[in-house]
């Protein structure tokens, strides 16, 4: 019998068994995708950060700004698809605010990739 599904929240680290690797078992070389120029220049911007030796307090609050800049450019997204529109000058500031720092603390940063990620799935659909 299965053991029931208690949640969608993975196990913790501690509670993950580790075997040691056998060696037997190794994945074919993957072609190196090409990355998009705007998203190469945008992850740069996040890598400035740490070579200007920004603290982790810094990196956060670039983090929040950034998270905050791109729900506000969400919401006047919404707004622009319900009165029919969509402005390309915001799906430019969307696309360009979907990537950067991510700070230093895991809990900020799974909450700017979950926005960056709702960013970049509302930009995919309309094809951008």
């Amino acid at each position: 019998m299965l053991p029931p599904i208690r949640g969608s929240q993975a196990p913790a680290r501690d509670q993950i068994r580790r075997r040691p690797a056998s060696g037997g078992f190794t994945l074919p070389e993957a072609a190196p995708r090409a990355a998009s120029a705007a998203g190469s220049v945008q992850g740069s911007f996040g890598m400035l950060g740490l070579q200007e030796g920004w603290s982790p307090a810094e990196r956060d609050a670039a983090a929040r700004r950034r998270g905050a800049a791109v729900l506000r450019e969400l919401a006047g997204l919404q707004l622009a698809l319900l009165d029919g529109g969509i402005d390309s000058a915001r799906l430019s500031r969307l696309a360009m605010l979907a990537e950067g720092e991510a700070g230093a603390d895991p809990a900020l940063r799974e909450i700017t990739d979950a926005i960056s990620l709702r960013a970049r799935i509302e930009l995919a659909r309309r094809g951008g």
